[in-house]
């Protein structure tokens, strides 16, 4: 009678198999990890941008145009109004807020990017264009048009 082994632990083709499918998912999570980094970053210059925002209605509300700098609505320099990301918040002509990212700790596809949101007149509210010199996969969701 010949002797039976019994097979205990694993294969080496089951190892390698169990390695290609942990390569496979990590190969796909890593770079969409990155991009959400990013996008939360990103998403900073609307969080930043929301005391701008207000200050623009309240302007628009109280003399029919929207403010052309940040001095007429109200609101300090453009670089002292920040983030952890943002470097700095700007109210341009027509009320435009232009949202800059360039501090230390920004990641490199935000340096020297930059973030504007254009209002819309609803009479009676108003609406926000999002424009952005970013990647549009590291856009919030919120400045997706598709």
């Amino acid at each position: 009678m010949g002797h039976r082994r019994n097979a205990a632990g694993f294969t080496l083709i089951e190892l390698m198999i169990v390695v290609a499918i942990i390569a496979i998912l990590s190969a796909i999570a890593i770079p969409q990890y990155k991009d959400y980094v990013i996008r939360t970053q990103a998403s900073e210059g609307l969080m930043v941008a929301a005391g701008a925002k207000a200050a623009v209605w309240e302007y628009k509300h109280n003399t029919g145009t929207f403010p052309p700098s940040n001095a007429s609505a109200g609101l300090p320099r453009a670089v002292s109004i920040g983030g952890k990301y943002v470097s700095s918040v700007e109210l341009q002509t027509s009320g435009t807020i232009k949202i800059s990212y360039d501090r230390g700790d920004s990641n490199t596809a935000l340096k020297g990017q930059t973030m504007s949101l254009s209002p819309i007149d609803n009479g009676g509210s108003i609406g926000w264009t999002c424009r952005s010199t970013l990647n549009h996969r590291f856009l919030p969701s919120s400045c997706r048009t598709s």
